[in-house]
């Protein structure tokens, strides 16, 4: 059975850097598309970053392109989310998922895409 799990949340003053990991547990690691969410207090939860097991480049929304780095160690069973030039909107519940191509694309913000989900961790950001 998959599971995830996140770990590296915490506290970090506006302008730092904080990297997520998340380790997948399971077979056929390098079969799965991987994607970042975050929830923000009062909010929904929003889609962040996404790498697709047929490859490509990193996907990312558009609020954290150019401070945000998804990238994947299939030798580890490991996807990350490296956080530069952090803002105080960026706190949130960060989540990691995993999902397999279903026959059809959604695309990467779609949650239909993702199967398994990591329990989330904390990231605050003050400024």
């Amino acid at each position: 059975q998959v599971q995830l799990v996140e770990s590296g949340g915490g506290l970090v003053q506006a302008g730092g850097s904080l990297r997520l990991s998340c380790a997948f547990s399971g077979r056929t690691f390098s079969s799965y598309s991987l994607g970042w969410f975050r929830r923000a207090p009062g909010k929904e939860r929003e889609y962040v970053a996404a790498l697709l097991w047929s490859g490509g480049n990193p996907l990312y929304t558009d609020s954290v392109k150019g401070r945000f780095t998804i990238s994947r160690d299939n030798a580890k069973n490991t996807v990350y989310l490296q956080m530069n030039s952090l803002e105080p909107e960026d706190t949130a519940v960060y989540y990691c998922a995993a999902g397999r191509y279903k026959g059809s694309w959604k695309g990467p913000s779609s949650e239909y895409e993702y199967d398994y989900w990591g329990q989330g961790t904390q990231v605050t950001v003050s400024s």
